[in-house]
């Protein structure tokens, strides 16, 4: 049984660096690209949107002297780049993928459309969605956040490396614990970080759940795909 037939999957462009500081790392890629395929193979439609700090991150070039929009646009292209990795990673096993631009960028990649975006998963196509808004000052979390509603995707699954959400940073803090699941109200009266909050209030508003899971255990995806209880459900 599947409990989830519809999602977006959020990863960030920093977790295709595996364990490097810049850059794809080719294992990680064949990594992420295996746990999309075994979910897609259970016949589960997914939306994939891929961050691109791994490349370059448009709102830390602003201190190096960049101007902001033409940092975020830089951004926006480096998202492009991941997601034509992720595209042939999948096509190298046998899936069927389009890859869609948020700006003309053919034949890159065909500009997305809900439509059309919606038309390709409803057909056994894996989507992947780049070059977030196609606006600056928004994140890849607003991008995700926006696409998973406009999809209507049964739930925005955020992947990190981290299995949950918890009441500080688990990397900083022994003592924090980890919530199973919370509701949008909670998360934001505790001041949880878990995405920007123009990215939260839309799911909020929208009543888009949220998966925040480890993606570097490999069971992880599949297992809150059939059901059980991983990670951290924020809800209403």
């Amino acid at each position: 049984m599947l409990k989830y037939k519809r999602i977006l999957l959020k990863l960030s462009g920093e977790s295709l660096a595996g364990d490097k500081d810049f850059g794809i790392e080719t294992k990680t890629l064949i990594y992420f690209a295996n746990q999309i395929k075994q979910v897609t193979d259970l016949g589960v439609e997914v939306a994939v949107v891929i961050g691109g700090g791994n490349i370059f991150r448009g709102l830390s070039g602003t201190v190096k002297g960049f101007d902001r929009v033409i940092g975020d646009q830089m951004g926006m292209l480096a998202t492009v780049i991941n997601g034509l990795a992720l595209r042939s990673a999948l096509e190298s096993l046998d899936k069927n993928v389009i890859l869609y631009t948020a700006m003309h960028m053919e034949p890159i990649g065909d500009v997305y459309s809900q439509h059309k975006a919606n038309a390709a998963l409803s057909s056994g196509n894996i989507i992947i969605v780049s070059a977030g808004t196609g606006n600056p000052f928004f994140t890849t979390d607003t991008a995700s956040a926006l696409r998973a509603i406009e999809l209507q995707t049964d739930a925005f699954f955020k992947a990190t490396r981290v299995d949950g959400v918890y009441t500080a940073d688990p990397e900083k803090d022994p003592t924090a614990t980890k919530y199973d699941t919370l509701t949008y109200d909670e998360a934001i009266q505790k001041n949880l970080k878990i995405m920007d909050i123009t990215a939260f209030t839309l799911c909020k508003e929208n009543k888009m759940p949220i998966i925040v899971f480890d993606i570097n255990n490999e069971k992880n995806l599949m297992d809150i795909i059939q059901g059980k209880s991983i990670g951290t459900r924020v809800s209403e």
